[in-house]
């Protein structure tokens, strides 16, 4: 994951804009992006509720990834699953200037096979760590 603004890097392997909007101020040069698959960037609306309400990182998520099972942004994530499957690297490009909270975040826990991140609070994952203490008390 890198911001689009960032200079390219022979690192970066092959670039992939994840967002809707062409980054402003930026030409495709400077950009250096190898494909843009703006059907997987969240709709304007979800980008526009997010961005008035950036502490609804979970919400957002969520919804997130229910859009994501819209025929069009799946026929990009099937490509980017086919990508990712053949090149050793991938770049997600975001504009975003939040590095930690973004559609990309997103797109990368999908492609490495998390859909949940874990989040160590809550019942779930209380739940989850009764069969880890469990072990640890047998030993």
């Amino acid at each position: 994951m890198k911001r689009v603004y960032d200079p390219a890097s022979p690192k970066d392997g092959q670039r992939i804009l994840v967002d809707r909007l062409w980054p402003r101020g930026l030409t495709k040069e400077r950009a250096a992006v190898d494909e843009w698959l703006r059907d997987l960037a969240p709709s304007d609306e979800l980008r526009r509720w997010y961005h008035a309400r950036p502490g609804e990182w979970a919400r957002f998520r969520q919804r997130y990834l229910k859009e994501l099972s819209h025929p069009d942004a799946q026929r990009d994530l099937e490509h980017l699953y086919s990508l990712a499957s053949k090149r050793k690297r991938l770049t997600l490009l975001f504009g975003s200037k939040n590095l930690e909270q973004n559609n990309a975040l997103v797109l990368k826990e999908l492609l490495e096979g998390a859909r949940k991140p874990p989040t160590g609070t809550g019942p779930a994952a209380a739940h989850a760590m009764r069969p880890r203490r469990a072990a640890i008390r047998r030993r």
